[in-house]
């Protein structure tokens, strides 16, 4: 059997990802990931079932008021979620089946946690400001992962017909790039986009994983107090990120239908 190194486990790390992740879950999740490797016969979905079953756990103990204890737990579910896929990609053991369990798993685990969260605080409180809580965080991450596959379809398919286009000659030329996306940041954000790019972190303040990492693990850590804070301030940057996704693929789409008009006229 292989022996593999840490650079080999390095290797299997995205290209870029959240911060959350790079900086306070993959240097440990990537020598979890290297004992596993060498030591072990546990597979992706092994692992995945494994993050699942602490996410349940994680949730128990929100629900029963143990918030620094819901959110050790939380972060171990999401750092053993982490480590399957780097397994999946260093033997490349990955399965269609891997990639739905994986999916799957994060949702229900967020879900099951925000109304463990709900739950423990109500119970505690008596104030329906923790059930609107849960309610708004379950539904924000499901609009989230509801929202990105739907956009991505949008720009293959925008691609795909760019593509076609671009193989039939025709009497005008095919739109560049920059004529159908948003232009690059210049100056200042072009300088601070390349200095993330070098360290692998993705060129946002907030994604789905920040977001559970603020809502699941920072604030129960703070404690109550910081729970509707923070929680209320993580959900705002979340919809405000999906809004900025959402208008930049609305004028990457209007840009091209523009270019196909013109490309039509000019045919006609």
């Amino acid at each position: 059997m292989r022996t593999y190194s840490l650079d080999d486990v390095y290797e299997t790390r995205k290209r870029r990802d959240s911060w959350w992740t790079v900086y306070f879950v993959d240097p440990v999740a990537c020598r979890v990931a290297l004992v596993v490797a060498n030591r072990t016969r546990i597979t992706p979905n092994n692992l995945t079932v494994f993050s699942l079953v602490l996410g349940l756990a994680s949730a128990v103990c929100l629900a029963a008021g143990e918030l620094a204890a819901g959110a050790l737990i939380f972060y171990l579910s999401f750092m053993i979620d982490c480590v399957d896929g780097k397994i999946a990609r260093l033997k490349g053991t990955g399965t269609p089946f891997g990639l739905w369990l994986d999916y799957v798993g994060d949702r229900v685990r967020v879900v099951l946690c925000a109304a463990g969260l709900a739950y423990g605080q109500y119970e505690r409180t008596g104030e329906v400001a923790y059930i609107l809580l849960g309610a708004a965080v379950a539904v924000l991450d499901l609009f989230r992962y509801v929202n990105a596959p739907q956009m991505k379809r949008v720009h293959a398919a925008i691609r795909g017909e760019r593509n076609t286009e671009e193989a039939t000659p025709d009497l005008v030329p095919a739109p560049r790039e920059e004529d159908v996306a948003p232009p690059e940041p210049s100056g200042f954000l072009q300088r601070l986009n390349a200095f993330l790019a070098r360290h692998r972190v993705r060129s946002h303040l907030i994604s789905g994983i920040e977001f559970h990492a603020a809502v699941f693990v920072i604030a129960p850590l703070v404690g109550t107090v910081a729970l509707i804070p923070v929680a209320a301030a993580a959900s705002f940057l979340l919809l405000a990120n999906e809004v900025f996704l959402v208008y930049r693929m609305w004028l990457f789409a209007r840009r091209h239908g523009v270019a196909q008009e013109s490309r039509e006229h000019v045919l006609v």
